[in-house]
């Protein structure tokens, strides 16, 4: 009985260290989305910061929907995640998420001395039910929806607008994100020109027409797109216009980057470019989820990205664009290869005439005509439903080849992988 007794309490002390997770970090990010070099630094860092030890589980996803579902239905214990804009807006509203504190006691604040004042004014825009996103997420990375075109075949007026997509002069040379809310955003800006130019209508207030007639509207529009897109992709686009296959994507501004950079060393020349009508900003974010059992760890993670120099590492490593507006990312994205453009929106009145890449750091002017997104809430299967409806059940044959090319390239890709490590940077879909 005595055996059995120590037995028990051998079994219960180590079950109560089993769950206590202080020196664990969980964290879920998006697939290829940090340089995964910093992972120990943190634990390092910490450990000087706080004198205590952490050993981070890292975790990546795919899919905002399957990060979501983990957390909200399975109440999984992930200590910091990173999700889209209209995630953050869902957790919010669900009470999903714990205050993101800023007391880190002799540690510098690197979110509150760097975050730019420009993700900090969208965050606040964050329908939180009557919580402020800025005070439980902190900014990651952002970007621009908008077209990707070769200037060979699509001319700069003819990409101007986003009726490209349905220009019949195009007809299977055009691909579209297979993502609903971001195609259905850009095309209920585009119907609503002349409510906007009366003044009837403001970009941010058509982020909520979530109508039946909208829905229509923007599905009927669809349909005729339908008919001439080559294919739905939610990766595979940016390597069709590469290869000149596609003239025309309507993309985000991380894969229109990567799709410049490769297609110039293939001797092809591409263009990226916000249409007239308005665009829509998006954003990645850090925050702490109901469920998180490490969240001190967790505030000390978000703010170790924040520092500039990790900020620099992991741009250049994942190719898009910190939501950091420190001085030293202003400097070291500096190019005196581009013109230069109006960035004091994003990092305070001195950037007001900088060469820098305007597909990462649009012009003061683009941004002007930008709005961003929002949850759907309950309306968003019928926004599935539309998009179910536009795409059909019925591939063309087209897609049916760019999609077997699509996986005999990924089997040459880990092929080659093993044999040799690819230094190209990320090119995987964000959203």
């Amino acid at each position: 009985m005595k055996r059995l007794t120590v037995l028990l309490a051998a079994a219960i002390l180590a079950a109560g260290c089993a769950s206590d997770r202080s020196s664990i970090l969980k964290v879920y990010n998006w697939s290829d989305y940090i340089d995964e070099s910093a992972i120990p630094e943190f634990e390092q860092w910490y450990q000087e910061q706080t004198g205590e030890s952490v050993k981070v589980i890292y975790q990546t996803f795919d899919i905002n929907e399957t990060m979501l579902s983990k957390i909200e239905k399975g109440h999984e214990d992930y200590d910091v995640v990173c999700p889209s804009d209209y995630i953050i807006e869902r957790m919010l509203a669900s009470d999903l998420l714990l205050p993101i504190g800023r007391d880190f006691g002799d540690t510098p604040n690197y979110i509150d001395d760097n975050l730019s004042p420009y993700i900090r004014s969208c965050f606040d825009k964050i329908d939180g039910k009557g919580k402020n996103a800025n005070d439980y997420a902190v900014g990651y990375m952002w970007g621009t929806t908008g077209i990707l075109y070769n200037p060979k075949y699509v001319s700069d007026e003819e990409a101007s607008t986003w009726d490209v997509i349905r220009n019949p002069k195009f007809a299977d040379k055009i691909f579209i994100k297979d993502s609903p809310r971001d195609v259905y955003s850009q095309i209920i800006l585009y119907l609503k020109q002349k409510e906007l130019a009366e003044g009837s209508v403001t970009m941010d207030g058509l982020m909520n027409y979530t109508s039946d007639a909208d829905i229509d509207a923007v599905e009927q529009y669809m349909k005729e797109v339908s008919a001439l897109a080559a294919g739905w992709e939610a990766d595979f686009g940016k390597d069709q216009m590469v290869q000149e296959r596609g003239w025309v994507n309507l993309t985000w501004s991380g894969d229109a980057v990567w799709a410049i950079d490769e297609a110039q060393e293939a001797g092809v020349e591409l263009k990226y470019v916000c249409p007239r009508e308005g665009a829509t900003v998006w954003f990645d974010g850090w925050v702490i989820p109901k469920y998180a059992q490490n969240p001190k760890a967790a505030r000390y993670w978000i703010n170790f990205l924040s520092r500039p120099d990790i900020v620099i590492r992991n741009v250049e490593e994942v190719g898009y664009v910190s939501t950091s507006g420190a001085p030293e990312i202003l400097e070291a994205f500096t190019d005196d290869s581009f013109e230069p453009i109006d960035l004091t929106y994003f990092f305070g009145e001195a950037a007001d005439s900088v060469c820098a890449n305007p597909v990462l750091y649009p012009d003061k002017s683009v941004i002007d005509n930008c709005t961003m997104e929002h949850d759907w809430g309950e309306n968003t299967g019928k926004l599935i439903e539309m998009w179910s409806r536009v795409k059909g059940d019925n591939a063309n044959s087209l897609t049916y080849i760019i999609l077997a090319v699509a996986v005999l390239a990924i089997v040459g890709a880990i092929v080659a992988a093993r044999r040799k490590k690819s230094s190209r940077r990320r090119k995987g879909s964000r959203r």
